[in-house]
């Protein structure tokens, strides 16, 4: 992708289902947990580079020890700074006493994360600013182990707001109005209700206060806890908590829209968000992974029981298209698949613009996350040129074409070529506006040599076009410098129309390049008008309730068909220096849920949102666009 977006945070759980004697035995490791989470969270690391944070759980410890630890990073390389940390306090043993790195007991009393229960998450900060607090696992701790909680999460709600109301009308006063924290007191708050119920009902029955909490451990209903918690919530979540006792549990929203996976056996539980980190960590087949279903909870008792079952009622299945196209690892099997047929299906709109010219075209990608599109592209392109062949073949045989013809035909090939090529970091350290402008311009390279200078046309292929501004301040730039006649910049995915609520820090209607070209339309065409109406309509609904709101920015695209608003991208992005001219072709929405049949969620495409609050969202959205406020939709 050419443009940075911060997006979808990445969950790590690992439930060890033995004592940790078995691990040091079977695997030869007294940091097996440690180990395996280290794994888990770098497979995963694409999906959180702000900050890391794993927590660990030791069971059954005595009173007086701490049974919850959790580290915290937000450097620049915070999955090698966390377990730095982690690893500090065995490496000390390691040198001075080795032995005791074989004594699960000691390791168990003196180390902190010498634990059964592990929790990691990767951070991509979609709310608030890099700050440590931010970082998940985020805790509320007790001195009663059932009413201790620690949560981490990929999740964005969409009425954080109302959340935030619920918890004020319980009697609570929070301190932060963030989402992240609004979960914490939601389970907090009915996590504590659970064990006052408890402690009522065991307290007439039983005098010992030790065996009431005792009870309370093993008979705290935690899927009462979630249902409750959870009942009032918009937006797309998958999260994951464990409760001071040893009970965990890992929760997928209604709708699908985050990822999730697990794997258990009779030696662990596995869960994350993206299936191939679980396959490379524990070696395990494809076909035996699990995605979570959506409404659906995996709990683990501390005994190890397991239950599996839904929370709330699913609603229509509408996982996020943009983590097949772009934020997943393209590494799981059906996911590589998928991204090839993304670029399958743009030969056709491409072939067609070159005026099937393959001598005179360059064929190339932006990387480095478009190479898999690419080459389903490539693949397409070699395809045509086979059939296109075999016509001849049969036309020689015919006699319709001459030998020499013939030899002509057969000699084309597609050039494949890599032009464009990303610096690994240019620093902006120059403090002048224009000299920065002008470093940021070379953050890509270019390959000399290639193009025929006012001759090729050159066709590159990206994931996504948000904001245009990497392309128009760098890459168009810089390819411009070969003097192809052309540019042809082809997008895998749609035309990005509408803000995302869920997860993806896209909430700005004004920054979406797609929107600012229907703008420049209406105003061209003197239908001002459109935008002024829009306006109206969104105002008078502005405090309806989210469910009874209608996505009436629709109405901005609805004058113009998908060429048109391409053709006004491409002037708005084309750079004043350069002179080749600029084409932008994107991906059908039709042609998306082709090639990725199972993820349908396309609301900042088509702006049908899975939840009302996303309604609400891009409502309010074209409101602060109107009147100048640079702010998130979703913030309270």
């Amino acid at each position: 992708m050419s443009e940075n977006i911060k997006h979808e945070c990445g969950i790590a759980f690992l439930r060890l289902l033995r004592p940790l004697e078995y691990y040091l035995k079977t695997y030869g490791s007294s940091l097996y947990g440690i180990e395996k989470m280290a794994l888990l969270l770098e497979k995963q690391h694409n999906r959180g580079q702000d900050g890391a944070g794993l927590s660990c759980l030791k069971l059954d410890t005595p009173p007086g020890q701490k049974y919850l630890h959790i580290a915290k990073s937000k450097s620049s390389s915070p999955i090698i700074d966390i377990f730095k940390q982690i690893y500090n306090d065995f490496k000390s043993i390691e040198k001075f006493n080795p032995q005791k790195l074989l004594d699960i007991e000691f390791l168990k009393k003196e180390l902190n994360y010498a634990g059964e229960i592990f929790l990691g998450h990767l951070r991509y900060g979609t709310f608030g600013q890099n700050d440590i607090k931010y970082v998940h696992p985020i805790a509320r701790i007790n001195n009663w182990k059932t009413r201790s909680i620690v949560l981490a999460g990929n999740f964005n709600l969409t009425n954080a707001d109302e959340l935030f109301e619920k918890l004020i009308s319980y009697g609570e006063h929070p301190t932060e109005t963030s989402d992240t924290n609004t979960v914490l007191e939601k389970f907090g708050f009915f996590l504590d209700k659970e064990n006052d119920s408890l402690w009522e009902e065991y307290s007439k029955i039983i005098d010992d206060k030790k065996e009431i909490s005792r009870k309370i451990e093993t008979d705290i209903d935690l899927i009462s806890v979630i249902k409750k918690s959870t009942k009032y919530w918009d937006g797309g979540y998958v999260i994951s908590g464990i409760i001071g006792n040893g009970d965990s549990f890992i929760i997928r929203d209604p709708n699908g829209i985050r990822p999730a996976f697990f794997y258990k056996n009779e030696e662990f539980v596995i869960a994350a968000s993206e299936r191939p980190a679980i396959q490379t960590a524990f070696n395990v087949p494809i076909e035996d992974i699990e995605e979570i279903e959506p409404g659906k909870v995996l709990i683990v008792k501390k005994n190890g029981d397991i239950q599996y079952e839904y929370f709330t009622e699913p609603s229509e299945k509408r996982s996020c298209s943009f983590e097949r196209i772009y934020f997943s690892r393209g590494t799981d099997a059906d996911i590589y698949c998928e991204r090839k047929n993304l670029g399958k299906s743009l030969a056709p709109a491409i072939l067609k613009s070159v005026n099937y010219d393959f001598e005179n075209t360059v064929f190339s990608f932006i990387p480095n996350t478009a190479i898999v599109a690419f080459l389903g592209l490539r693949e397409d392109l070699f395809k045509y040129l086979s059939e296109f062949k075999l016509k001849k073949t049969k036309a020689l045989a015919n006699n319709e074409i001459t030998q020499k013809q013939f030899d002509a035909f057969f000699k084309i090939q597609p050039r494949v070529e890599t032009i464009a090529v990303k610096d690994a970091k240019l620093r902006t350290f120059i403090m002048q506006d224009t000299e920065r402008d002008e470093l940021a311009a070379h953050v890509y390279d270019v390959t000399y040599g290639v193009i025929k200078p006012n001759i090729d046309t050159l066709v590159v292929l990206d994931d996504s076009i948000v904001r245009g501004t990497t392309l128009k301040q760098s890459i168009l730039r810089i390819l411009g410098r070969l003097k192809p006649k052309k540019i042809i910049v082809v997008s895998s995915a749609p035309q990005i129309r509408y803000p995302d609520c869920y997860g993806i820090d896209m909430t700005k209607l004004n920054e979406f390049i797609a929107f600012r070209a229907a703008i420049e339309l209406l105003k061209e065409t003197k239908r001002e008008n459109i935008i002024n109406e829009v306006y109206k309509k969104c105002k008078a609904q502005e405090n309806k309730p989210k469910e009874e709101m209608i996505n009436y920015v629709k109405e901005i695209y609805a004058p113009f068909n998908v060429e048109e608003i391409s053709e006004k991208i491409a002037i708005l992005l084309k750079p004043a220096d350069i002179n080749a001219k600029v084409e932008i072709i994107f991906q059908k929405i039709e042609d998306l849920h082709k090639s990725c049949p199972g993820n349908t969620g396309d609301w900042y495409f088509s702006g049908n949102y899975p939840t009302p609050g996303g309604n609400k969202v891009v409502n309010t959205s074209f409101i602060n666009y109107i009147e100048g406020k640079n702010k998130r939709a979703y913030e309270i």
